[in-house]
């Protein structure tokens, strides 16, 4: 039974970091349309690309501790590119 309450959860929590993930870039993208409206085209942009690189900051550091707690090896980026493109 407990194996079955924690693959509930698990996928509870998949889905929920799924449509957080969502609600996110579309905040961002709505609330850079009102900025570009009265600002213009490039505060929207600006602010588009400082909210959504904070996002992937947060989300490769998260990835890394992950990795640190399994016990894996962490790779810079350069590795990480050379790693994925072989």
């Amino acid at each position: 039974m407990d194996c079955l309450i924690n693959g509930i959860g698990t996928i509870k929590t998949l889905v929920m970091k799924r449509y957080r993930t969502r609600l996110v870039i579309f905040l961002a993208f709505t609330i850079g349309t009102l900025i570009g409206v009265f600002k213009g085209e490039e505060a929207k942009q600006k602010w588009v690309f400082k909210i959504k690189s904070k996002y992937d900051t947060k989300r490769q550091v998260a990835e890394r501790k992950m990795i640190a707690r399994k016990g894996g090896v962490l790779l810079d980026e350069i590795e990480m590119a050379s790693y994925h493109n072989n």
